[in-house]
């Protein structure tokens, strides 16, 4: 790989076990938008599970119906498996119906006897009703959390675990804004970003500088940029065979990716509290949140016009109904400016 980041040599699994050792707790998170400043703060280590990636596989998947999503069907078959057993308990933020129904479906018929927990983010156009509903969902999540841990949340501890994510989200949206100048390929450079699903926070940060020390002055990249929107880049060879098709993802507009970094916002709150809330409510506009549809559309095509993005693909996890309802209008959208689109999945 060019540049000068390098991977750590532990494995996922090498890892969690390490930094149990280490008297970390591990909590299993499922998709999407949780407030992770506040899981470190608690000392937490969050460990994300996106499926695993591939059709169901296990028995376990067969507990849940055949036209419920593969992530959600995978993540029902992992998590009563021993490999799950590194966990020490869940959290479930609302992402959907099939993973809010997951939260009960594994206690009623996946057998999961530790604690499990729920995290209900606003929907819709962001008002003053749904910022004090935000802050009561994340009080309530801190107050489940110390009683779990034993352990009183401070300010001063909060303010430091949002500083410390605060770096990390300007490092990740740099790269993802300057990808045209680093001289990586896709896989590798989603390789690191999607190791921020399962690394310490401060761990996953030393990579990321590392990384920005990569970028060049200019643009190195020479295929075609385009833009991605989907759900989660798996399975990963996806990456590669756009390469190989002679492109590159300019711009990232994934759930697990690029809709996941907070955009900049004017100066915000000095209290803890009121900057977790607005940290939650910074991400770009997704469609498990429910939000007016044509600010999503706008914040597509700003996204190819700044990155330059000449084409547009549509990356579906089948039987994803937020992300199949976007569809048309993603089409629509597109169409208006000669973007060409390619819808890939079901």
């Amino acid at each position: 790989m060019n540049g000068s980041w390098t991977a750590t040599p532990l494995r996922r699994g090498d890892y969690l076990a390490h930094q149990k050792r280490g008297g970390r707790s591990a909590l299993g998170v499922l998709p999407i938008h949780y407030p992770k400043p506040l899981l470190t703060a608690f000392n937490l280590l969050a460990q994300e599970i996106w499926g695993p990636p591939g059709p169901p596989r296990g028995g376990a998947s067969g507990r849940i119906q055949t036209y419920v999503c593969a992530v959600v069907r995978n993540a029902m078959a992992f998590l009563v498996s021993e490999q799950a057993a590194g966990l020490d308990a869940l959290l479930f933020p609302h992402t959907c119906d099939s993973i809010q129904g997951l939260a009960t479906q594994i206690t009623d018929l996946g057998g999961w006897n530790r604690p499990s927990f729920v995290f209900q983010p606003p929907r819709l156009a962001i008002r003053d009703s749904a910022r004090r509903f935000l802050d009561q969902e994340l009080r309530s999540l801190a107050g489940e959390l110390a009683a779990w841990t034993g352990q009183a949340l401070t300010e001063a501890r909060l303010a430091w675990a949002l500083d410390l994510h605060g770096e990390i989200d300007a490092l990740r949206l740099c790269l993802l804004a300057s990808r045209a100048r680093l001289p990586w390929s896709d896989p590798e450079l989603y390789a690191l970003l999607r190791r921020g699903e399962w690394l310490w926070p401060e761990d996953h940060l030393l990579e990321l500088r590392a990384a920005c020390q990569a970028l060049a002055e200019t643009p190195v990249q020479t295929g075609l940029p385009i833009l991605v929107t989907g759900y989660v880049p798996e399975p990963p060879g996806i990456l590669a065979a756009l390469q190989e098709a002679g492109a590159f993802v300019a711009a990232d507009d994934y759930a697990a990716v690029g809709r996941r970094v907070p955009r900049a916002r004017s100066a915000g709150p000095v209290d803890p509290w009121a900057r977790l809330a607005e940290r939650q409510l910074a991400h770009p506009p997704c469609p498990t949140q429910g939000g007016p549809q044509g600010e999503r559309m706008e914040h597509l095509l700003r996204l190819a016009s700044e990155s330059g993005a000449r084409g547009v693909l549509v990356h579906l996890q089948t039987f994803c109904e937020p992300e199949s309802f976007d569809v048309p209008a993603i089409l629509r959208a597109c169409s208006g400016r000669g973007l060409p689109v390619l819808v890939l999945g079901g």
